[in-house]
């Protein structure tokens, strides 16, 4: 997958099962391929837009808690509807704006301009390194026996989502569990990633509007890495 076509026929081929919306018809998602960029650790540009993120999460929740900014109480909903708590499993974006208030990780270039993004636009975003997909990305509610990859007490563990969860997975197993909640190790972006897939989520009542200007956000941020300058994306909802 190393051009515009083939980034394009990936896009395409991002699919949503029936029975995630069923749950929340109103989802909908903008994915994105940018390629090309040059790693980095992290930088000057990036530390000033996680110090904007702070600073809008503060002005914020000045005003109202975390759990009554409207999209994060819409995540909140979706979450009860598949049975995960709310209230302990965060979505990623409550997480982030919960986080943002007394500072933001600085954790490579990728990430912390993704998770600024988040919590500027106020919608969950997910960075995957797309040279390590197998096969296409989709949306579905697990049946309880994939494999997840991630971390626990500095081990690498295999952990297995609970049936019925909402998870994004590829063809070698989930890449994050309860929708948007934790990514797992294996796709993860890394100070090495050249190639990268985004997914930005949306429920009502965000307006796709509000989420295409996010993802222009976005690329334009990581155009600064050496990125596409027009990333090829994809804004998609229910049939």
């Amino acid at each position: 997958m190393s051009d515009h076509g083939a980034a394009r026929a990936f896009l395409d081929g991002v699919a949503v099962d029936p029975a995630v919306w069923e749950l929340r018809p109103d989802y909908r998602a903008v994915v994105m391929i940018v390629e090309g960029l040059t790693p980095h650790a992290g930088t000057a540009r990036t530390d000033e837009l996680l110090t904007r993120a702070e600073e809008h999460a503060r002005a914020r929740l000045d005003h109202v808690p975390a759990e009554e900014i409207p999209h994060i109480a819409a995540w909140r909903e979706a979450y009860r509807a598949f049975g995960a708590k709310p209230q302990r499993t965060r979505n990623s974006l409550e997480a982030l704006m919960r986080r943002a208030a007394t500072g933001l990780p600085r954790v490579n270039a990728l990430t912390d301009i993704y998770n600024a993004i988040s919590v500027l636009h106020e919608l969950p975003v997910g960075g995957e390194d797309l040279d390590r997909y197998t096969g296409a990305a989709r949306l579905v509610r697990a049946s309880g026996d994939e494999r997840f990859l991630t971390t626990a007490h500095g081990e690498d563990v295999v952990e297995h989502p609970e049936s019925g969860e909402v998870v994004w997975r590829d063809d070698a197993g989930v890449t994050c569990r309860r929708w948007n909640w934790r990514q797992g190790t294996r796709t993860a972006l890394s100070d090495t990633t050249q190639r990268a897939f985004f997914i930005l989520d949306l429920l009502d009542p965000m307006p796709d509007d509000a989420a295409l200007a996010a993802a222009s956000a976005l690329a334009e941020e990581l155009t600064a890495l050496g990125g596409t300058a027009e990333p090829p994306s994809r804004l998609f909802g229910r049939p």
